[in-house]
């Protein structure tokens, strides 16, 4: 038994029982992931896939049963060697942040700034993506640390920490006659065509429930990632854009004027999400209370390893 066949069989499931997606994720073929299985199943004495023909269908019962095995050893073994790292090079490192781009271009700077300059000897990595993509990367192991909205807390196999609230703004280009000084209301907005987050991204969801209690269909006519781009299309005046609050400078965007959506919209909260499990390096935790002071050393510890922490 080797760890090369444990992460086969762990990343057969994650990829939908796809073994080419498989190969290129552990950088090998298609038949050396299938013999990888084989092996294993024939030390283990048991069939850990259905099969038909030559295809991988689903888990069997034993596999249902060692599935959750296997990834304890494979975090474990990941453990260990995060441990050595961090005895072995102190001070020294990676570290792998997986976000989205608001939380990356408005909320991350000054905490990267200030982490670098008390953590010269650790090199960060910025990874960004919708939330799912940022879930995806912390529970695989190719992020230690994931900060996106209240998705990350559908993974069961992370911790996911609430760290802040946020709330959301529209932006209009100067002289608009919703910047008229009269309240802003969603029946007003609704009569404009409308520019904000694609389906999936930074509290999409909560911008459509309120016009859907208001019994408001109002038209979409540009969604995009990023509010960079959709404060781009709002300057072209071809829409109204909703947009997060942190997202809009007024020495910035100076031809833009932002205006308070908070009453609107229920507001989104930002989570810092890590492996259930999982063992963070001494810079790891600094780098999670630098960004939400609520956050502590033992919080976190206590959340992903309940039963080892102690009063």
């Amino acid at each position: 038994m080797n760890f090369q066949q444990l992460r086969s069989v762990r990343e057969t499931v994650r990829s939908g029982f796809n073994l080419t997606e498989v190969a290129n994720r552990l950088h090998t073929s298609q038949p050396g992931v299938s013999r990888q299985i084989r092996e294993l199943e024939d030390e283990l004495g048991v069939r850990l896939f259905v099969r038909s023909g030559k295809r991988l269908l689903g888990l069997t019962e034993p596999g249902e049963k060692v599935l959750p095995i296997l990834e304890r050893l494979l975090l474990e073994a990941d453990n260990l060697r995060r441990a050595g790292e961090d005895f072995g090079k102190e001070g020294h490192g990676t570290l792998t942040i997986c976000t989205t781009h608001a939380q990356a271009r408005y909320a991350l700077p000054m905490v990267v700034k200030e982490f670098r300059v008390s953590h010269p000897g650790v090199v960060l990595h910025i990874h960004q993506g919708a939330p799912s993509h940022v879930g995806d990367m912390v529970r695989s192991g190719q992020a230690d640390i994931g900060i996106a909205t209240d998705l990350l807390t559908h993974f069961e196999d992370l911790v996911a920490l609430p760290s802040y609230h946020w709330t959301y703004c529209v932006v209009v280009p100067r002289g608009h006659a919703l910047a008229d000084g009269q309240p802003l209301t969603l029946e007003r907005i609704a009569e404009y065509p409308l520019i904000t987050y694609d389906s999936g991204y930074t509290g999409r969801a909560h911008i459509d429930e309120a016009f859907k209690q208001r019994g408001l269909a109002p038209t979409f006519v540009i969604l995009a990632m990023n509010a960079d781009v959709i404060k781009t299309y709002v300057e072209l005046e071809m829409g109204v854009g909703i947009v997060a609050t942190m997202a809009h400078d007024d020495e910035r965007d100076t031809g833009l004027v932002s205006i308070d959506g908070g009453h609107l919209f229920e507001p989104n909260i930002t989570h810092v999400a890590m492996r259930r499990g999982a063992y963070l390096r001494d810079y790891a935790y600094d780098f999670i209370t630098l960004f939400a002071a609520p956050l502590t050393r033992e919080l976190i510890a206590r959340a992903l390893h309940p039963d080892e922490v102690t009063d």
